[in-house]
């Protein structure tokens, strides 16, 4: 429920955000674009498993979502009001190679063209994703990312989008919270393409961190003037639920597997040994072959971080065992006692510096940017479609100052997008939970500003005439 306390202002030093601060927003291709089987674009295993009885909520899908397809210069003009600097985007694979192997789709290519060239006569820069989650279904049905082969048709089709808009696009990252991929898709189940298979989903991480290498290593083979290159993890805390060995112990695994197997092998050349050792003991081997680690290692220019609540992790189930059906350790979330968004998601600012001063400590030299950070909340729209979104915009501001004080502290944070540009297909949750700081009206398609975006706008402006 909304919040009737008034919103509050950003009160930080005139230096927190200095003028090279990138500002902006992000979105993904299958959440807002619709036109799901237009101009040659093949199903994406979303489109698969959205038709999934009980996958998603209320059976929705993204075969209209916010039609952005069809409205792509209003909402740039949209973005362009909101005065941020940049756009966050990601470029539907089955839109650019049908069926994700074969040549390129000149039409659905066509699309991301337009879309530069309007951001670039706008003013806005494009920041691009290569792959936000929508697998081409005819990579999935051979196997999809447990197959070693999905990583090389990755880097195949990364070049085709990249020969076709680096004279234009400066930034470029390859993945989008593989975590997410892997984990959600291949072992829990509730994202597509809606596999349980533990064996699989670690299958899945090293093939899309190998996926990652391959298509860094040859955009930066082929670029003749510099280029930004990068990756997108979602992380949080791992803090111990309570000061016992058993709870450090869950802490640590659970910061093992949503932390440090994506970013020890991307930064240091090799996966956490203590999490090979618990793979081993659990019969699930990491699919190493001759050279990868190295091809993983590939050097990149900028660590996307998504945040959105940290959580305390417990070795004791509710029933007080240490040890689940399947013989292995108990690692339980426990949320921190503080307030929820609409997704039941604590509120943690305080664990956002935490994360990101921490980043910078463990992983030094890396510049980072804040690629998603926001909220879902109940929003009440009035007639007009306005939405006085008291919650989201102290959440921004908290966020903010959390990323501010982190910078204090030394964290080498370059830029802040918010998550979500408008409300759009939130995934297995359908159209029921909203993250946008734009309401959307999905029966008409009219976009809104919330209140957030409009103070999010004066933020933005309130540092740059500093």
């Amino acid at each position: 429920m909304t919040s009737s306390a008034p919103s509050p202002t950003l009160l930080l030093p005139g230096d927190a955000f200095p003028p090279t601060f990138e500002w902006g927003v992000a979105t993904s291709s299958y959440q807002i674009e619709g036109a799901v089987a237009e101009d040659g674009r093949t199903p994406s295993i979303w489109d698969t498993f959205s038709r999934v009885p009980g996958a998603v909520h209320n059976g929705d899908h993204g075969d209209v979502a916010c039609d952005h397809y069809h409205r792509m210069p209003q909402d740039v003009q949209l973005i362009k009001s909101l005065g941020v600097d940049s756009y966050r985007f990601s470029v539907a694979w089955p839109r650019v190679q049908p069926r994700g192997r074969g040549p390129v789709n000149p039409a659905g290519l066509a699309f991301y063209d337009r879309l530069v060239d309007e951001l670039l006569t706008n003013g806005l820069r494009p920041f691009v994703t290569l792959y936000h989650w929508d697998l081409p279904q005819e990579l999935e049905d051979a196997g999809g990312w447990p197959n070693r082969d999905t990583a090389y048709r990755f880097a195949d089709y990364a070049m085709m989008v990249f020969d076709k808009l680096h004279d234009r696009v400066e930034t470029f990252t390859t993945l989008n919270e593989p975590w997410c991929s892997a984990w959600l898709g291949y072992h829990v189940g509730v994202h597509a393409p809606g596999r349980q298979d533990f064996q699989a989903s670690i299958d899945a991480v090293h093939h899309l961190l190998l996926g990652h290498g391959l298509a860094t290593q040859r955009m930066r083979a082929a670029e003749t003037t510099p280029h930004r290159y990068g990756i997108t993890l979602n992380m949080g805390t791992a803090d111990p639920a309570e000061d016992t060995q058993t709870d450090r112990d869950a802490a640590r695994r659970a910061d093992g597997m949503g932390l440090r197997l994506y970013l020890d092998p991307l930064r240091k050349g090799y996966y956490p040994q203590d999490m090979v050792d618990e793979l081993a003991e659990q019969g699930v081997t990491l699919p190493i072959e001759d050279g990868d680690m190295e091809v993983i290692a590939t050097p990149f220019d900028v660590l996307g971080v998504n945040f959105y609540f940290g959580q305390d992790f417990s070795g004791v189930d509710e029933q007080g065992r240490t040890v689940d059906d399947e013989g292995s350790p108990v690692v339980r979330s426990v949320f921190p006692g503080t307030e929820r968004t609409a997704m039941d998601w604590p509120i943690t600012p305080e664990r956002f510096t935490q994360l990101l001063v921490r980043l910078h400590r463990d992983y030094p030299g890396l510049p980072m940017i804040v690629t998603e950070n926001g909220a879902a909340f109940d929003d009440q729209a009035d007639e007009q479609g306005y939405v006085a979104d008291d919650d989201r915009t102290a959440y921004f501001a908290e966020h903010l100052a959390a990323v501010a004080e982190a910078r204090a502290q030394g964290a080498d944070i370059r830029g802040y997008f918010a998550w979500s540009l408008m409300d759009n297909f939130e995934w297995a949750y359908g159209y029921d939970k909203r993250f946008g700081i734009v309401h959307v009206d999905y029966e008409t398609q009219k976009r809104t500003p919330k209140q957030s975006a409009l103070r999010y706008r004066d933020t933005i402006a309130q540092f740059r005439s500093r």
